[in-house]
């Protein structure tokens, strides 16, 4: 799974949001705002990862236990997946 295209990651006032562009603009009517560990899953979709991927990136880059890791992720994954954010 990786990012849909037409939605881009933009960090305004210091708080990074999800962002549709082009046909999305007229048809996306959601604001999703990503904290530290979502932002950093989101720009690991950039490319091609499994959920397996996700959960061993969160476990390199933050102090959490796997259990915490697979919970996280799966959930991230399931809102992108609901919004219709995923490929």
């Amino acid at each position: 799974m990786k990012i849909a295209e037409g939605f881009i990651l933009k960090n305004i006032a210091g708080t990074n949001i999800i962002v549709p562009v082009g046909a999305n603009s007229l048809t996306f009517k959601a604001i999703i705002t990503l904290n530290e560990s979502g932002t950093f899953l989101w720009q690991q979709l950039a490319q091609e990862r499994t959920e397996e991927e996700l959960i061993s990136a969160l476990l390199s880059e933050y102090d959490v236990d796997i259990e915490t890791a697979k919970s996280d992720v799966t959930e991230f994954v399931q809102k992108l997946a609901e919004a219709g954010l995923l490929e």
